[in-house]
């Protein structure tokens, strides 16, 4: 049998979530990312033998199209793209990582997702409601995050000297809209539009709108996927 000590040196294995693509950039990125702060990835979609390896240590639900509406009893939009079977994909591993206490990250659609699954709802597109933030998409650090300062959040992004803002990336049109049961938002842009969520109880879940996993070179975006990887080393011991 392995000692603690064993179990705590070993590299975390995270489930990684993504649709089904021949060029899956989020996977590569995220996948990069983990590597190098020392974990091992696993790529899982839909059509996967198994939602999560028996080994799995923590999950990140990845970013990708809109999630269906009616998963939360509102109306679909006729001009955008959803993927039925990667909702019901990613509704199982969410629901198997709740069940067994594993730690998830969730990431622009993810993070809706988990609100989903929580029992949120989503704003179906909010790009008419802004004013103060740009609807441009991009990778780059182009908008404001607000941090809550007594957040978990803020602690791994290393909020300090009152620090309450950070420069991210946006991707989406979607937003969490009624707020999921055990839930909390510590994080909204410029035009009050939630960004980050993170879990009230035990269970390590944190979910952020923006795409961290294309930043890799800010150190408060790293912080992000190295929390989640002391969590799994965490959950392993």
């Amino acid at each position: 049998m392995a000692q603690k000590g064993d179990s705590m040196a070993a590299k975390p294995v995270i489930v990684v979530t993504g649709p089904r693509t021949r060029l899956p950039t989020a996977w590569w990125a995220t996948s990069f990312v983990l590597r190098v702060l020392g974990a091992e990835p696993l790529h899982r979609i839909p059509g996967s033998t198994e939602e999560l390896d028996e080994h799995c240590q923590g999950v990140v639900i990845g970013g990708g199209d809109d999630i269906d509406a009616t998963l939360y009893g509102a109306e679909n939009h006729e001009l955008a793209e959803y993927d039925p079977e990667r909702d019901a994909f990613e509704v199982a591993v969410i629901e198997k990582a709740l069940k067994k206490g594993i730690p998830l990250l969730g990431i622009c659609r993810g993070a809706q997702l988990i609100n989903v699954v929580h029992g949120g709802s989503l704003y179906g597109d909010i790009r008419g409601e802004r004013h103060l933030t740009s609807n441009r998409r991009s990778i780059l650090p182009s908008k404001t995050l607000r941090i809550e300062n007594q957040s978990r959040l803020a602690r791994i992004m290393d909020c300090h000297s009152g620090r309450e803002s950070f420069r991210i990336n946006s991707l989406h049109h979607q937003a969490v809209d009624r707020l999921g049961a055990g839930l909390q938002v510590v994080g909204r842009d410029l035009d009050d539009f939630v960004q980050a969520i993170e879990s009230h109880g035990d269970q390590w879940i944190t979910g952020v709108q923006w795409h961290p996993e294309y930043l890799p070179y800010l150190g408060a975006q790293r912080r992000i996927f190295a929390a989640l990887i002391s969590a799994a080393r965490s959950y392993v011991a």
